[in-house]
């Protein structure tokens, strides 16, 4: 028996408990294939296509949409480059991430639309006039080491990359060895790893009440439900986690202390301190997200933890976007414990990522790039407070991301900011819960420019005292 469904170009044939969704493309000259995915994640927007949830099969859907399979293929893979959906030989393809994560993987850009001013995307400040990717690769052409690629991970190269993370990570005011320290390929890996291997099947997980997207997805791809923590203008509250914890029985947290995204909020030393009581009373084991901290000078909370505490960091944030080197920081043992046959974290690392970032930590190229990174955000930062005033959520701290709260709805304020060509974040793309307060964050650091930055706060600003919002 055949019958059919429609829902804003939603098309649902059921057949037993076999569901096809078909979209409705529209009829212009963006290549078939771009249409297709731009549908795909409106759909995850939407909610018409949900978490887990398998798309029809690419030849299936080729034949509903009269296209060649080649094209739903090509679509295919490119949404799977977007973070939007998964797949696998033999199971399909799924949605990877819910409607809100997906809005942040989605291209800001479209070829045929006019340019966007990204204030939506957490990345350093690009440096027009820099060279040392230019000069690197260079230096390792002359050098003859040209094959890099050829070859996995030797043991000699990882050694370097234990002995170089944990030289940089002295600047975070961490004496580690080597044997403190699993190289990996980013900060969001490392958050994987260590949640499959510590955590059970099901097991409850806490995470701030507002915490990045990334955190979010990892939690949800392993089936690891999470409980908010209830935040301050300092971050974490302590008081609050002593009642999550006890309330869920949940045993393992992952925060972010320093620079917390959404809310950029830091800790004081005082809280720290309270915190870290709270997690030894409760036998909590932290996994700390560090992968700011480096543009602060406050040093982590993973100190003061005793052997509970696991810190993730990579230089993504910091030094370079593409630059893909992070690491897991523990105990021996306890790392022993994340990582039994040595190999997980590595895996995916390239060669040649790591040569170059070891060639930047020792040579003093990392440590330069960071130093330009502070300043550049420090000037922005304060370009932001300007602006907004007392709108902005203000610290301490300078921070390459704003927490604002709007006087309307939130998701009102991204659309109205999308129309005028600017990309901002809600804060339901961060919110665990139900409780989702009218707030956005604001990227300073994605915009190419200074005067670009500047002429996109304003358009925020501006749409902020509308009487429209």
């Amino acid at each position: 028996m055949l019958s059919a469904g429609h829902c804003m170009g939603l098309t649902l044939y059921c057949m037993g408990c076999n569901f096809v969704w078909t979209p409705t493309l529209p009829d212009n000259d963006r290549p078939r294939y771009l249409a297709l995915v731009d549908a795909i994640a409106s759909a995850i927007e939407r909610g018409e296509l949900k978490v887990g949830e398998r798309l029809p099969p690419q030849r299936r859907l080729a034949w509903n949409l009269g296209l060649n399979p080649s094209t739903t293929q090509q679509a295919y893979r490119e949404a799977a480059a977007r973070h939007l959906v998964s797949g696998e030989v033999g199971r399909g393809t799924y949605v990877l991430a819910g409607s809100q994560e997906a809005t942040l993987f989605r291209l800001k850009q479209p070829p045929h639309q006019p340019a966007l001013i990204d204030l939506s995307t957490n990345v350093p400040v690009m440096d027009p006039h820099n060279s040392d990717l230019a000069s690197s690769l260079h230096q390792l052409l002359a050098q003859g080491d040209s094959t890099l690629l050829d070859h996995y991970l030797d043991p000699e190269q990882l050694l370097l990359g234990r002995i170089q993370c944990s030289r940089w990570l002295a600047g975070r005011g961490l004496t580690l060895t080597a044997d403190d320290l699993a190289p990996c390929a980013s900060a969001q890996q490392a958050l994987g790893v260590v949640l499959q291997s510590l955590c059970q099947a099901g097991e409850a997980v806490m995470v701030e009440a507002l915490t990045a997207p990334g955190i979010k997805a990892a939690c949800r791809q392993l089936r690891l439900p999470v409980h908010g923590v209830a935040l301050d203008r300092e971050g974490l509250r302590p008081d609050e986690l002593d009642r999550v914890a006890r309330a869920s029985g949940a045993r393992v947290l992952v925060t972010t202390p320093t620079l917390h995204n959404p809310t950029g909020a830091c800790m004081s030393e005082a809280r720290r301190q309270a915190l870290a009581e709270v997690i030894r009373r409760r036998g909590l084991l932290v996994i700390e997200d560090d992968v700011y901290g480096a543009l602060t000078d406050q040093p982590p909370l993973y100190p003061l933890l005793e052997g509970q505490g696991v810190l993730i960091g990579s230089l993504s944030k910091t030094v370079a976007a593409g630059l893909r080197l992070g690491w897991i920081v523990a105990r021996p043992a306890l790392l022993a414990q994340i990582d039994p046959h040595t190999q997980a974290p590595h895996w995916p690392l390239s060669p040649l990522d790591l040569r170059i970032a070891c060639q930047w930590l020792a040579d003093g190229t990392a440590a330069r790039r960071l130093a330009w990174q502070r300043q550049e955000i420090g000037e922005r930062w304060r370009l932001a407070r300007v602006l907004f005033g007392n709108a902005l959520v203000k610290g301490g701290t300078a921070s390459p991301h704003a927490w604002l709260n709007t006087p309307g709805d939130a998701a009102t304020l991204v659309s109205q900011c999308r129309a005028q060509g600017v990309e901002i974040v809600p804060a339901s793309a961060f919110a665990v819960g139900t409780e989702i307060p009218q707030a956005v964050r604001i990227s300073l650091s994605a915009a190419s420019s200074r005067a670009c930055l500047k002429q996109g706060l304003e358009i925020v600003r501006d749409l902020m005292r509308s009487p429209a919002l």
